[in-house]
C-alpha cells in the first residue's frame, strides 16, 4: 500500500456524523428547557407555540428571582475580583521567588483540589459564626474565594512563568521598581490568564449551591441556585417556572462564555504549559 493511500483522509461523513450526533445530544436538553419555559401551562406540544412569558414573569416577580439574580451577581463579581487579585499576587510569588517551602506549598495547593467542598462546611461555619458573618453574602464570597484560590494560583503562576524574566530585569535597569515593572511589563501580558481565571471564578460562584444553602438562611439573601431549589416542592414541581428559572440562571453564563471563549482557551492552555 502506498504512503499516499495510507495517509488518505477519512470520508467527511465519518467526521460529521459523530459530531452531529454529539451536537444533537448536547442541544436536546437546552431545547427541552426552553420548551417548558416558553409554552403555555398545560400544553403538551413539542413546539413552543404560541409563545408565552408567563413563567418568566412568575419566577421574576412572585418567586423573588429578581432578588436572587442581584445576589448572585454580587457574589459572582466579588468572588471573581477577590480570587483574581489574591491569585495574581500568590501566582507571581510562586513564579518569581524561590523559598524553602515552595515545593511543599505547591503540593498542598494540588492536594487541596481533592478535598470536596462539603468537608469545608463545618470549619467555615464555625469561623463565620465567630466573626458574626452567618446569613451575610460576605460569608459566601469569602468561602467561594477560598475554595477557588488554589487552582487559580496554579494557573496564574504557570502563565507568569511564560513571561520572560529578562523583560522585568530590563525595566529595573531603566529605573523601575519591582511593582512598577510588574504593572508596566507583566500585567498587560497576563490578560488572557486573568480573563480565564476571572471567568472561571465567576461561573463557579454563580453556579455553586452548597455554600449559599448552608451560610444563608434569609430568603432575601439567597442566590439563584438555592432559588431554583425552592421551586421544587415535596409533592409537586412547577415545571414551567423551574424551566424559566433555569433559563434565567443559564443566560449570564452563556453570555460570559460567548464573549471570552477565545481568551479562556488561550489562558488555560498557556497557564498549563509550566508548573
Amino acid at each position: 500500500m502506498s504512503s499516499t493511500s495510507s495517509t488518505r483522509k477519512p470520508p467527511r461523513w465519518q467526521i460529521h456524523l459523530p459530531l452531529g450526533l454529539y451536537l444533537l445530544f448536547t442541544l436536546i436538553p437546552f431545547y427541552w428547557i426552553l420548551l417548558f419555559a416558553l409554552r403555555p401551562t398545560g400544553s403538551t406540544s413539542l413546539v413552543p407555540w404560541p409563545l408565552t412569558f408567563e413563567h418568566f414573569d412568575k419566577v421574576w416577580t412572585e418567586r423573588s428571582f429578581a432578588t436572587f439574580f442581584q445576589n448572585s451577581v454580587l457574589v459572582g463579581v466579588a468572588s471573581m475580583v477577590m480570587t483574581t487579585l489574591v491569585a495574581l499576587a500568590g501566582g507571581y510569588a510562586l513564579a518569581r521567588f524561590d523559598f524553602r517551602i515552595k515545593r511543599g506549598f505547591m503540593l498542598a495547593l494540588l492536594c487541596s483540589q481533592f478535598i470536596p467542598g462539603a468537608l469545608m462546611l463545618v470549619p467555615l461555619f464555625q469561623i463565620f459564626a465567630e466573626l458574626q458573618m452567618i446569613n451575610s453574602l460576605g460569608s459566601v464570597i469569602v468561602a467561594e474565594t477560598v475554595f477557588q484560590l488554589p487552582l487559580s494560583m496554579i494557573l496564574l503562576s504557570g502563565f507568569i512563568k511564560n513571561v520572560p524574566y529578562a523583560l522585568e530585569e530590563a525595566a529595573w535597569v531603566d529605573g523601575c521598581g519591582r511593582f512598577r515593572a510588574f504593572l508596566a511589563i507583566v500585567l498587560p501580558m497576563l490578560r488572557p490568564g486573568l480573563i480565564a481565571v476571572g471567568s472561571f471564578a465567576f461561573v463557579h460562584s454563580w453556579n455553586h449551591f452548597l455554600f449559599a444553602l448552608m451560610f444563608l438562611s434569609d430568603q432575601g439573601k439567597q442566590t439563584i441556585p438555592v432559588g431554583l431549589a425552592t421551586l421544587m416542592g415535596a409533592d409537586s414541581v412547577d415545571l414551567g417556572a423551574l424551566a424559566a428559572g433555569g433559563v434565567v440562571a443559564a443566560v449570564p453564563v452563556v453570555i460570559v462564555f460567548a464573549f471570552i471563549q477565545k481568551w479562556l482557551v488561550t489562558g488555560f492552555s498557556a497557564g498549563a504549559v509550566k508548573g
